[in-house]
C-alpha cells in the first residue's frame, strides 16, 4: 500500500475498522471530507479503490510486523 506522511495522529487499539471492528492499522482521508479507518486486511482489500478517493492514506501495517524495542535487544 502506497504511506502518505501525514501530519494525523498515530493510530492506536481504540481506533477500529470501520468494515469489521478489529484493530485499524490504515486511516485513509477522503477528498470529500473525513475519513475511513480499516485494519490491514480491509486496507489491502479495499486499496486499489481507496487509491481513487483519498487525499491521504496513513498506513501503519508495518507495526504488525515489528518487534517491541525490549525484544530487539535480546
Amino acid at each position: 500500500m502506497t504511506t502518505v506522511l501525514t501530519p494525523a495522529s498515530p493510530l492506536t487499539a481504540a481506533d477500529r475498522c470501520d468494515r469489521c471492528g478489529a484493530q485499524a492499522y490504515v486511516r485513509v482521508v477522503l477528498l470529500s471530507g473525513g475519513e475511513l479507518l480499516f485494519c490491514a486486511h480491509h486496507g489491502r482489500k479495499f486499496e486499489p479503490e481507496l487509491k481513487k478517493i483519498a487525499a491521504e492514506i496513513q498506513d501503519e501495517t508495518e507495526r504488525l510486523t515489528s518487534l517491541p524495542a525490549s525484544a530487539s535487544d535480546e
